[in-house]
């Protein structure tokens, strides 16, 4: 498949995987957890972020393919590490954005004034409309997509400047109520504020040119999304102090209540294009997920199957897990309740980072963007293991993984990237994707299912 995605779309994708639908109240729960010393927790978070965004970009240009983590592990610790990593990721998607779709529609909800009956509307509308966008295809939606979240950004923009003249410095004493325990408090709070670059991961063979792309969209959605939550996070302390961990929509307030029903029509927006945002993209990199374990061998070979650039069964699957997630969250919210789902979604996703950061550790060449990479896994294997009970999830899919490998062996490994596959000095370099291809056709060869299956990747340059 032809890459069909530019800066400038790729750039929305990122920000939309990021800047998901906590940011609706993730400052104001910060705020609660430690008073205005939140601040020093997200700082240590946006200053973690940027090696994490390194990293996965310097892998997105190594190995550009649709497997995304799971791709870099199984080059670094072999395929049975890959298929655990993938199937953390694909049983991850659509407990997550379940409850981002229903976390921003109550969001949106009690902005406008609404009951109940109309957040479940709304929930059910985003994560429709999401999911409709990725069959229409990346290359089709992308524009709606920039679009949206060029709305999306103007939206927070607007916000944060309304509360700039607001701010008081007697909001800032006392500084640290809780002391260092409520710092981290926080920090283990916003580590969700920097969930999505391991999913964007997976879209790096989209990119046309991903080696000259990528730099380029990793490093302006990681400045779009500091600047963001940085505004967002002082207007917070400045404006709301104390008393914004009180509010269920802090970001209303934020708006102050002069601006009238304009205020909440732009809450309510603002919560609807982030929570669209982020399950735009993390559907799009859990249906592509799921195609290369089909290629690999780690999910069966129909997943892999594509119908114009769009992995079509690998999505088909993934819309009946967030329905079923979602129907259960609606029938029994006690026992499945929004709070659970989104735990259970950030230890998972959590996982995959952990993994995705020791793979550039021992992929990449780069001393300073592996040793960014050693320092983002050491918090986020911190994060991973304050999730309590919720740590068993990624143990129990790492089991059905491994029993799924012991009965499906894996295809042989494509050779790791080495200077003696890499072009001579003058000659026409190839795509680092190809270098998968004489492995792949060799598999193939020996299974007609997959042969039948396999991406156009895996096909040799001339015939795409």
């Amino acid at each position: 498949m032809t890459g069909r995605i530019g800066v400038a779309r790729g750039t929305a994708l990122y920000v939309g995987a990021v800047l998901g639908p906590g940011v609706l109240v993730l400052p104001a729960l910060a705020v609660q957890a430690a008073g205005p010393a939140s601040l020093v927790a997200w700082a240590v978070m946006l200053a973690v972020s940027a090696p994490i965004a390194a990293a996965f970009a310097a892998l997105g240009i190594r190995y550009p393919d649709s497997g995304g983590v799971a791709t870099f592990t199984r080059r670094a610790f072999g395929p049975t590490a890959a298929t655990v990593v993938g199937w953390w990721f694909y049983t991850a998607v659509p407990m997550g954005m379940a409850a981002g779709a229903m976390a921003g529609a109550r969001y949106a909800a009690t902005a406008l004034g609404a009951g109940a009956g109309t957040a479940a509307g709304i929930a059910a509308g985003v994560l429709a409309a999401a999911y409709a966008m990725n069959f229409v295809g990346l290359h089709l939606s992308g524009r709606l997509h920039l679009a949206l979240t060029g709305g999306l950004c103007a939206l927070l923009v607007t916000v944060i400047v309304v509360a700039v003249p607001h701010i008081q410095a007697s909001r800032f004493t006392p500084f640290a109520p809780q002391g260092l325990s409520g710092v981290t408090s926080a920090a283990a709070v916003l580590f969700v504020a920097i969930c999505g670059w391991e999913a964007a991961a997976h879209l790096a063979g989209e990119f046309t040119h991903p080696r000259r792309q990528l730099p380029v969209v990793a490093a302006a959605s990681l400045g779009i999304i500091a600047v963001l939550y940085a505004g967002l996070a002082i207007g917070t302390v400045g404006v709301l102090g104390a008393s914004a961990g009180r509010s269920d929509v802090p970001l209303l307030r934020l708006l102050g209540p002069q601006a009238g029903v304009g205020a909440s029509v732009a809450a309510a927006l603002c919560a609807l294009l982030l929570t669209f945002g982020a399950c735009f993209t993390f559907i799009a990199a859990a249906a592509r997920a799921g195609a290369a374990l089909g290629r690999d061998g780690a999910f069966p070979a129909w997943f892999a199957a594509t119908r114009g650039g769009v992995p079509r069964h690998s999505l088909a699957v993934q819309t009946g897990a967030a329905a079923a997630v979602a129907i259960a969250a609606t029938a029994a919210p006690t026992v499945v309740d929004v709070d659970l789902l989104m735990r259970a979604f950030s230890v998972l996703v959590a996982s995959v980072t952990l993994l995705g950061l020791a793979a550039a550790v021992r992929l990449l060449d780069s001393p300073l963007i592996r040793g960014g990479a050693a320092v983002g896994a050491a918090v986020v294997g911190g994060v991973a293991a304050c999730g309590g009970r919720l740590v068993l999830l990624p143990v129990a899919v790492a089991v059905a993984a491994l029993t799924w490998r012991r009965h499906h062996p894996a295809p042989p490994a494509p050779p790791a990237a080495t200077p003696a596959t890499r072009p001579a000095v003058g000659s026409t370099p190839r795509r680092i994707a190809e270098v998968d291809v004489q492995p792949r056709r060799s598999y193939e060869l020996a299974n007609p299912a997959a042969r039948m299956s396999a991406p156009a990747r895996s096909r040799p340059a001339s015939q795409r």
